[in-house]
Protein backbone atom coordinates (compact mmCIF):
# COMPACT_ATOMS: atom_id res chain seq x y z
CA UNK A 1 0.00 0.00 0.00
CA UNK A 2 2.57 2.29 0.84
CA UNK A 3 4.84 1.99 -2.70
CA UNK A 4 1.32 1.75 -4.16
CA UNK A 5 0.31 5.73 -2.79
CA UNK A 6 4.25 6.63 -4.00
CA UNK A 7 3.87 5.43 -7.16
CA UNK A 8 0.32 7.27 -7.49
CA UNK A 9 1.62 10.58 -6.06
CA UNK A 10 4.45 10.70 -8.26
CA UNK A 11 2.40 9.96 -11.81
CA UNK A 12 0.02 12.31 -10.55
CA UNK A 13 2.94 15.19 -9.66
CA UNK A 14 3.72 14.35 -13.54
CA UNK A 15 0.91 14.74 -14.80
CA UNK A 16 -0.44 17.84 -12.46
CA UNK A 17 2.39 19.41 -13.06
CA UNK A 18 1.83 18.59 -17.43
CA UNK A 19 -1.72 20.06 -17.75
CA UNK A 20 -0.51 23.07 -15.50
CA UNK A 21 1.79 24.19 -18.07
CA UNK A 22 -0.17 23.78 -20.60
CA UNK A 23 -3.29 25.65 -19.25
CA UNK A 24 -1.16 28.21 -17.96
CA UNK A 25 0.64 28.78 -21.47
CA UNK A 26 -2.35 28.91 -22.39
CA UNK A 27 -3.84 31.20 -20.70
CA UNK A 28 -1.05 33.57 -20.83
CA UNK A 29 -1.20 33.81 -24.10
CA UNK A 30 -5.10 34.55 -24.06
CA UNK A 31 -4.29 37.47 -21.99
CA UNK A 32 -1.40 39.31 -24.45
CA UNK A 33 1.56 37.54 -22.17
CA UNK A 34 4.78 37.49 -24.18
CA UNK A 35 6.39 34.32 -25.66
CA UNK A 36 9.69 35.51 -23.48
CA UNK A 37 7.69 36.09 -20.09
CA UNK A 38 6.19 32.85 -20.80
CA UNK A 39 9.41 31.07 -21.25
CA UNK A 40 11.00 33.04 -17.58
CA UNK A 41 7.74 32.31 -15.10
CA UNK A 42 5.13 30.15 -16.55
CA UNK A 43 7.02 27.21 -18.28
CA UNK A 44 10.51 27.44 -15.76
CA UNK A 45 7.63 27.39 -12.70
CA UNK A 46 5.59 24.77 -13.81
CA UNK A 47 7.98 22.01 -14.13
CA UNK A 48 8.87 23.06 -10.75
CA UNK A 49 5.34 22.58 -9.44
CA UNK A 50 6.25 19.06 -7.73
CA UNK A 51 8.82 20.16 -5.87
CA UNK A 52 6.94 23.35 -4.58
CA UNK A 53 3.47 21.54 -3.87
CA UNK A 54 5.26 18.52 -2.37
CA UNK A 55 7.61 20.46 -0.13
CA UNK A 56 4.69 22.85 1.10
CA UNK A 57 2.38 19.71 1.68
CA UNK A 58 5.64 18.21 3.63
CA UNK A 59 6.23 21.50 5.94
CA UNK A 60 2.03 21.54 6.46
CA UNK A 61 1.95 18.30 8.30
CA UNK A 62 5.45 18.93 10.54
CA UNK A 63 8.08 17.00 8.20
CA UNK A 64 11.00 19.25 7.60
CA UNK A 65 13.08 16.41 6.40
CA UNK A 66 10.75 15.84 3.73
CA UNK A 67 10.03 19.43 2.65
CA UNK A 68 13.91 20.37 2.83
CA UNK A 69 15.80 17.34 1.57
CA UNK A 70 13.27 17.27 -1.42
CA UNK A 71 14.73 21.11 -2.48
CA UNK A 72 18.25 19.93 -1.47
CA UNK A 73 17.98 16.20 -2.58
CA UNK A 74 16.34 17.79 -5.74
CA UNK A 75 19.48 19.98 -7.14
CA UNK A 76 22.19 17.46 -6.20
CA UNK A 77 19.73 14.97 -8.73
CA UNK A 78 19.41 18.10 -11.12
CA UNK A 79 23.00 18.47 -11.61
CA UNK A 80 24.87 14.55 -10.82
CA UNK A 81 21.72 12.62 -12.19
CA UNK A 82 20.00 14.70 -14.48
CA UNK A 83 22.78 16.09 -16.17
CA UNK A 84 24.58 13.00 -15.92
CA UNK A 85 22.63 11.02 -18.42
CA UNK A 86 21.50 13.97 -20.54
CA UNK A 87 25.88 14.11 -21.11
CA UNK A 88 26.07 10.46 -21.66
CA UNK A 89 23.12 10.68 -24.31
CA UNK A 90 25.09 14.42 -26.44
CA UNK A 91 28.06 16.38 -25.08
CA UNK A 92 26.85 19.83 -23.66
CA UNK A 93 28.36 22.56 -25.01
CA UNK A 94 27.89 25.94 -22.87
CA UNK A 95 27.39 29.11 -24.07
CA UNK A 96 29.93 31.19 -21.34
CA UNK A 97 28.01 34.24 -21.26
CA UNK A 98 24.59 32.31 -19.74
CA UNK A 99 26.92 30.66 -17.80
CA UNK A 100 28.60 33.78 -16.31
CA UNK A 101 24.94 34.95 -15.74
CA UNK A 102 22.90 31.83 -15.31
CA UNK A 103 25.66 30.03 -13.73
CA UNK A 104 26.90 32.46 -11.19
CA UNK A 105 23.56 33.16 -10.03
CA UNK A 106 23.05 29.79 -9.46
CA UNK A 107 25.84 29.82 -7.19
CA UNK A 108 24.91 32.83 -5.21
CA UNK A 109 21.13 31.97 -4.88
CA UNK A 110 22.31 28.10 -3.29
CA UNK A 111 24.93 30.39 -0.69
CA UNK A 112 22.16 32.60 -0.01
CA UNK A 113 19.64 29.57 0.65
CA UNK A 114 22.25 27.96 2.87
CA UNK A 115 23.04 30.84 5.15
CA UNK A 116 19.39 31.16 5.98
CA UNK A 117 19.84 27.90 7.33
CA UNK A 118 22.88 27.68 9.13
CA UNK A 119 20.89 30.91 10.90
CA UNK A 120 18.42 28.97 12.05
CA UNK A 121 14.82 28.16 11.46
CA UNK A 122 13.21 29.01 7.39
CA UNK A 123 10.50 31.41 8.74
CA UNK A 124 9.42 34.46 7.30
CA UNK A 125 12.62 36.65 6.90
CA UNK A 126 14.34 33.78 4.83
CA UNK A 127 11.09 33.75 2.55
CA UNK A 128 10.72 37.54 1.62
CA UNK A 129 14.66 37.61 0.74
CA UNK A 130 14.53 34.28 -1.08
CA UNK A 131 11.79 35.62 -2.74
CA UNK A 132 13.05 38.86 -3.58
CA UNK A 133 16.06 37.49 -5.28
CA UNK A 134 13.90 35.35 -7.12
CA UNK A 135 12.38 38.81 -8.30
CA UNK A 136 15.67 40.57 -8.82
CA UNK A 137 16.74 37.56 -11.40
CA UNK A 138 13.45 37.48 -13.42
CA UNK A 139 13.98 41.13 -14.23
CA UNK A 140 17.19 40.94 -15.15
CA UNK A 141 16.57 37.89 -17.51
CA UNK A 142 13.45 40.37 -18.96
CA UNK A 143 15.86 43.00 -19.29
CA UNK A 144 18.70 40.81 -21.15
CA UNK A 145 16.48 38.42 -23.22
CA UNK A 146 13.57 40.90 -24.39
CA UNK A 147 16.38 41.77 -27.56
CA UNK A 148 17.15 38.48 -28.25
CA UNK A 149 14.82 37.85 -31.60
CA UNK A 150 12.03 35.38 -31.40
CA UNK A 151 14.17 32.60 -33.01
CA UNK A 152 16.80 32.10 -29.82
CA UNK A 153 13.64 31.94 -27.95
CA UNK A 154 13.98 28.15 -25.63
CA UNK A 155 12.40 26.21 -27.70
CA UNK A 156 11.04 24.32 -24.96
CA UNK A 157 8.72 27.51 -24.63
CA UNK A 158 8.12 27.67 -28.69
CA UNK A 159 7.28 23.95 -28.64
CA UNK A 160 4.70 25.23 -24.95
CA UNK A 161 2.99 27.94 -27.14
CA UNK A 162 2.62 25.60 -30.30
CA UNK A 163 0.51 23.01 -28.28
CA UNK A 164 -1.16 25.25 -25.97
CA UNK A 165 -3.77 26.63 -28.29
CA UNK A 166 -7.33 27.02 -27.52
CA UNK A 167 -10.58 28.52 -25.84
CA UNK A 168 -10.03 30.13 -22.57
CA UNK A 169 -12.31 28.05 -20.48
CA UNK A 170 -10.37 24.98 -21.96
CA UNK A 171 -7.05 26.98 -20.95
CA UNK A 172 -8.65 27.82 -17.34
CA UNK A 173 -10.23 24.18 -16.69
CA UNK A 174 -6.50 23.11 -17.18
CA UNK A 175 -4.79 24.87 -15.21
CA UNK A 176 -7.19 24.01 -12.17
CA UNK A 177 -7.47 20.83 -13.28
CA UNK A 178 -3.31 20.55 -13.37
CA UNK A 179 -3.68 22.15 -9.54
CA UNK A 180 -5.99 19.73 -8.18
CA UNK A 181 -4.05 16.77 -9.09
CA UNK A 182 -0.88 18.50 -8.42
CA UNK A 183 -2.14 18.27 -4.77
CA UNK A 184 -3.78 15.01 -4.63
CA UNK A 185 -0.47 13.78 -6.04
CA UNK A 186 1.42 15.63 -3.51
CA UNK A 187 -0.56 14.18 -0.74
CA UNK A 188 0.36 10.89 -1.83
CA UNK A 189 3.31 11.32 -2.47
CA UNK A 190 4.12 12.32 1.16
CA UNK A 191 2.10 10.29 3.24
CA UNK A 192 3.37 7.37 1.80
CA UNK A 193 6.88 8.78 2.19
CA UNK A 194 6.37 9.36 5.83
CA UNK A 195 4.67 5.85 5.85
CA UNK A 196 7.74 4.18 3.76
CA UNK A 197 10.29 5.99 6.65
CA UNK A 198 8.63 4.42 9.65
CA UNK A 199 7.93 1.18 8.11
CA UNK A 200 12.13 0.81 7.12
CA UNK A 201 12.97 2.69 10.58
CA UNK A 202 14.63 5.34 8.83
CA UNK A 203 14.56 9.33 9.22
CA UNK A 204 12.66 11.33 6.52
CA UNK A 205 15.30 13.41 5.75
CA UNK A 206 16.75 10.23 3.92
CA UNK A 207 13.76 9.62 2.26
CA UNK A 208 12.75 13.73 1.51
CA UNK A 209 16.53 13.42 0.13
CA UNK A 210 16.28 10.46 -1.96
CA UNK A 211 12.89 8.56 -3.21
CA UNK A 212 11.14 11.96 -2.97
CA UNK A 213 14.01 14.22 -4.22
CA UNK A 214 14.07 12.13 -7.49
CA UNK A 215 10.96 11.73 -8.05
CA UNK A 216 9.95 15.34 -8.06
CA UNK A 217 12.78 15.90 -10.22
CA UNK A 218 11.14 13.43 -13.47
CA UNK A 219 9.65 16.56 -15.32
CA UNK A 220 13.27 17.85 -15.59
CA UNK A 221 14.91 14.77 -16.12
CA UNK A 222 12.35 14.20 -19.37
CA UNK A 223 12.97 17.25 -20.64
CA UNK A 224 16.05 17.19 -20.26
CA UNK A 225 16.64 13.66 -22.07
CA UNK A 226 14.19 14.74 -24.73
CA UNK A 227 16.69 17.72 -25.44
CA UNK A 228 19.51 16.07 -25.47
CA UNK A 229 18.00 12.95 -28.46
CA UNK A 230 16.71 16.02 -30.06
CA UNK A 231 20.62 17.60 -30.19
CA UNK A 232 19.35 20.66 -28.22
CA UNK A 233 21.94 20.06 -24.86
CA UNK A 234 21.93 23.92 -24.42
CA UNK A 235 18.45 23.72 -23.71
CA UNK A 236 19.60 20.32 -21.29
CA UNK A 237 22.00 22.55 -19.31
CA UNK A 238 19.50 25.85 -19.22
CA UNK A 239 16.77 23.59 -17.98
CA UNK A 240 18.87 22.15 -14.61
CA UNK A 241 20.36 25.51 -13.57
CA UNK A 242 17.02 27.62 -13.91
CA UNK A 243 15.25 24.72 -11.65
CA UNK A 244 18.31 24.74 -9.41
CA UNK A 245 17.57 28.90 -8.70
CA UNK A 246 13.71 28.06 -8.70
CA UNK A 247 14.22 25.58 -5.85
CA UNK A 248 16.43 27.32 -3.66
CA UNK A 249 14.98 31.09 -4.07
CA UNK A 250 11.01 30.40 -4.97
CA UNK A 251 10.30 26.61 -3.46
CA UNK A 252 11.91 27.35 -0.06
CA UNK A 253 11.39 30.86 -0.09
CA UNK A 254 7.24 29.96 -0.53
CA UNK A 255 7.70 27.18 1.99
CA UNK A 256 9.29 29.73 4.67
CA UNK A 257 6.49 32.00 4.58
CA UNK A 258 3.87 29.03 4.22
CA UNK A 259 4.92 27.09 6.68
CA UNK A 260 8.04 28.11 7.99
CA UNK A 261 10.46 24.81 9.59
CA UNK A 262 13.77 24.33 10.92
CA UNK A 263 16.24 22.64 9.07
CA UNK A 264 17.39 18.53 10.10
CA UNK A 265 20.56 19.04 11.66
CA UNK A 266 21.80 15.98 9.29
CA UNK A 267 21.37 18.20 6.28
CA UNK A 268 22.85 20.91 7.52
CA UNK A 269 26.45 18.70 8.25
CA UNK A 270 26.39 16.82 4.75
CA UNK A 271 23.81 17.28 2.19
CA UNK A 272 23.51 21.19 1.95
CA UNK A 273 27.65 21.48 1.52
CA UNK A 274 27.31 18.77 -1.30
CA UNK A 275 24.70 21.07 -2.88
CA UNK A 276 27.20 23.74 -2.79
CA UNK A 277 29.56 21.88 -4.32
CA UNK A 278 28.61 19.42 -6.86
CA UNK A 279 27.07 23.71 -8.20
CA UNK A 280 30.30 24.78 -8.33
CA UNK A 281 31.78 21.88 -9.63
CA UNK A 282 29.20 22.02 -12.53
CA UNK A 283 29.84 26.02 -13.31
CA UNK A 284 33.87 24.96 -13.13
CA UNK A 285 34.16 22.34 -15.25
CA UNK A 286 31.54 23.78 -17.79
CA UNK A 287 33.71 26.92 -17.65
CA UNK A 288 37.06 24.91 -18.30
CA UNK A 289 36.36 23.19 -21.12
CA UNK A 290 32.43 25.19 -22.36
CA UNK A 291 31.12 21.78 -22.65
CA UNK A 292 30.41 18.85 -20.46
CA UNK A 293 31.51 15.80 -22.42
CA UNK A 294 30.88 11.80 -21.90
CA UNK A 295 33.28 11.38 -19.39
CA UNK A 296 31.90 14.02 -17.47
CA UNK A 297 28.59 12.69 -17.45
CA UNK A 298 29.19 9.11 -16.46
CA UNK A 299 31.74 10.92 -13.20
CA UNK A 300 28.47 12.59 -12.45
CA UNK A 301 26.89 9.45 -12.25
CA UNK A 302 28.99 8.30 -10.34
CA UNK A 303 28.97 11.17 -7.88
CA UNK A 304 24.93 10.92 -7.65
CA UNK A 305 25.57 7.10 -6.74
CA UNK A 306 28.24 7.79 -4.07
CA UNK A 307 26.01 10.49 -2.58
CA UNK A 308 22.80 7.75 -2.36
CA UNK A 309 24.85 5.56 -1.01
CA UNK A 310 26.02 8.13 1.93
CA UNK A 311 22.90 8.55 2.37
CA UNK A 312 21.38 5.53 2.92
CA UNK A 313 24.10 4.35 4.99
Amino acid sequence: MTFAMIVAGLLLLLAGGEALVRGAVALALRLGVSPLMIGLTVVGFGTSMPELVTSIQAGAVGSPGIAIGNIVGSNIANILLILGIAALLAPIAINRGALLRDGAFMIGSALLFAGLCYAGRLGAFAGVTLLASLAGYLLLLWRQERSKPASELDTQVSEAVAITRGSLAYALALTLGGIAVLVLGARLLVFGSIDLARDLGISETVIGLTVVAIGTSLPELATSVVAAIRKQPDVAFGNIVGSNIFNVLGIAGVLALVTPVDVPAPMLATDIPIMLAVSAALVFVAWTGSRIVRLEGALLLAGFGAHQMLTWL
